[in-house]
């Protein structure tokens, strides 16, 4: 199975789970705390998998800017929503906890590349003297 396939698999087994998870959210008691524990390991994990393998440097600027709007998404406070409003905000939730961990990864990779490309930026280098 080739790193693409893994990667996508990843991406949309981190998604349900993350939506399935917020939709089937109980009350908390002390064994529905700790399945949420592993849940959101499980989506973060999950997460870290994508930024690793699906996210190419073509598709950096794209995803890091989706990714501040999931995490803005996830500070909303939907539980004044009546009825499915904690159900809602519980999803979204699992989300963010889904794609920060990926938005992580990719803005680490950039920062390297840019850290360590030859071409990379040139705000902090001089530049060098053109011969004539």
């Amino acid at each position: 199975m080739a790193y693409e396939k893994i990667g996508g698999l990843a991406f949309l087994i981190g998604v349900a789970i993350a939506v399935i998870a917020g939709f089937a959210s109980a009350p908390i008691t002390e064994a529905a705390a700790e399945t949420a524990g592993y849940i959101t390991l499980a989506v973060v994990v999950l997460g870290l998998v994508v930024g690793l393998i699906n996210i190419g440097s073509d598709n950096t600027t794209g995803f890091l800017i989706a990714t501040i709007a999931v995490v803005l998404i996830g500070t909303a406070n939907l539980t004044v929503i009546p009825v499915i409003g904690t159900f809602l905000n519980n999803m979204v939730l699992n989300v963010t906890a889904f794609v920060a961990p990926a938005g992580l990864v990719v803005a680490l990779k950039a920062v390297y590349q840019y850290a360590f490309a030859p071409s990379g930026i040139q705000i902090l280098r001089p530049k060098k003297a053109e011969k004539k």
